[in-house]
């Protein structure tokens, strides 16, 4: 039984309190995040988007833009740390930037938001302050800051993105505790799945665009194993059309895959509590999973 709230009862303002009162800061976003920003390719203009209402000072939120796009070549947006409990996303999105964005910045514009939810990546925390999932809050008006602020950041530009990539984590607190918050918050039952030993790919349901899904596959293989499916076949209950891919529908559901209209998109999920994962692992299989994705854009 969670420790917050009577089952049976969603949560109420006292209840969210409470869950908020139970946080702590565990680590530095100033030190691990913001200080990456300094040293980037100078293809990388840095440009502060917003920030947080809880503490606009600790929490600023930057993207990387392009100095000077090219004219005539496609739009990629990579986003990272949405979850921001969710590691790897957020420093595989720094270290694409960084050491490997060169290879590409002749041939599309690239933007990349390496930490949507600075909060979270202190707390190490799926939801922010409010008790609100920004991963399930991209819609107009969102209640969500990390969810909102981003969207109308993004809203502003005239250009269509023709390729959206999210990088994410699925953890074993996925069923430890963020799975059993959720259902004390919400008094509705959640069902349980095993955490999947390995990497996998979220498509879009109503697009999935499978040879995409299968090239960020064949690439992130060399750094990673993908999840197998469980007894059923299935990995976290959903079915898989292709091997480490299962579809959710993302406009449907508020994801931030799905907000921005993107002709392909894909969310990443790695693994890093596999007893073979490291964070250098886990970061490098973000950064293929983006490779992956722009290789096969490109031709």
């Amino acid at each position: 039984m969670y420790p917050i709230g009577t089952p049976g009862q969603p949560w109420g303002e006292e209840e969210k309190k409470q869950w908020l009162a139970m946080q702590s800061i565990k680590r530095s976003y100033a030190e691990e995040v913001l200080s990456q920003l300094d040293n980037l390719p100078a293809y990388f203009s840095v440009i502060q988007y917003g920030a947080l209402p809880y503490d606009e000072s600790r929490y600023p939120l930057f993207a990387l833009v392009p100095r000077q796009p090219l004219e005539n070549a496609p739009w990629v947006l990579i986003t990272g740390g949405v979850h921001g409990y969710e590691t790897s996303g957020v420093q595989g999105a720094l270290l694409f930037a960084r050491e490997f964005s060169q290879a590409y910045t002749d041939k599309v514009n690239i933007i990349v938001v390496p930490c949507v939810s600075p909060w979270g990546y202190e707390t190490i925390n799926r939801w922010d302050p409010l008790a609100l999932d920004p991963n399930r809050s991209f819609y107009p008006d969102s209640p969500a800051p990390e969810s909102k602020i981003l969207m109308d950041f993004i809203g502003a530009m005239p250009q269509q993105f023709l390729l959206h990539i999210d990088l994410h984590e699925t953890t074993d607190t996925d069923n430890s505790e963020f799975r059993p918050a959720l259902a004390a918050r919400d008094a509705i039952e959640q069902k349980t799945w095993n955490i999947p030993d390995g990497f996998y790919l979220v498509a879009d349901e109503v697009a999935p665009h499978l040879p995409l899904q299968q090239a960020i596959i064949a690439e992130v293989k060399k750094y990673t194993h993908i999840a197998p499916t469980d007894e059923n076949g299935l990995i976290i209950g959903s079915e898989v059309p292709s091997e480490g891919v299962i579809c959710y529908d993302k406009r449907k559901l508020f994801l931030c895959g799905g907000f921005n209209g993107a002709q392909y998109c894909s969310t990443t999920e790695v693994y890093p509590d596999s007893p073979t994962a490291t964070p250098e692992i886990c970061n490098r299989a973000q950064v293929a999973a983006v490779e992956g994705a722009l290789r096969f854009l490109l031709g």
